[in-house]
């Protein structure tokens, strides 16, 4: 875990979903302050990070929001987060921090659950293009 940036947010993602793909480019598209750094769940160091924080990886088909040596945070905690760290209007959505996370959890557990279904699969991990690629670790 010595490798990692202490300076970024590493994001952990589902590296074949295509609405966990969206997302990523979405999070690196709204990223003006170069906050974050993407893994795929499913790659090496992905595997690693989620033993680290002793997270099962055979249970997780949630985002990770890490923050090396402080915290990490997850589901609808995770989302709520990252826009914490877009500034401007996507700071409003610090409001659902005052839904129970039980509820906020449920929500995010059945599009989690349907992504699939709903969004479709890909085969492997996307591969960064030229440019991007100093976003994924």
């Amino acid at each position: 875990m010595e490798s990692l940036p202490k300076d970024k947010k590493i994001i952990l993602f589902d590296g074949v979903c295509n609405l966990c793909d969206s997302a990523v480019k979405f999070i690196i598209q709204h990223d003006k302050k170069d906050v974050f750094r993407f893994v795929a769940l499913q790659s090496e160091l992905g595997i690693k990070i989620c033993k680290h924080l002793g997270i099962s990886f055979s249970k997780m088909d949630s985002i990770i929001l890490y923050n090396p040596e402080t915290a990490y945070f997850y589901k609808s905690s995770a989302v709520i987060e990252i826009a914490k760290n877009f500034g401007g209007f996507w700071k409003l959505l610090q409001i659902f921090r005052i839904v129970p996370i039980f509820i906020s959890d449920r929500i995010y557990d059945y599009v989690a659950k349907n992504r699939y279904n709903w969004y479709g699969k890909k085969e492997s991990c996307m591969i960064p293009t030229p440019e991007l690629k100093s976003k994924f670790l």
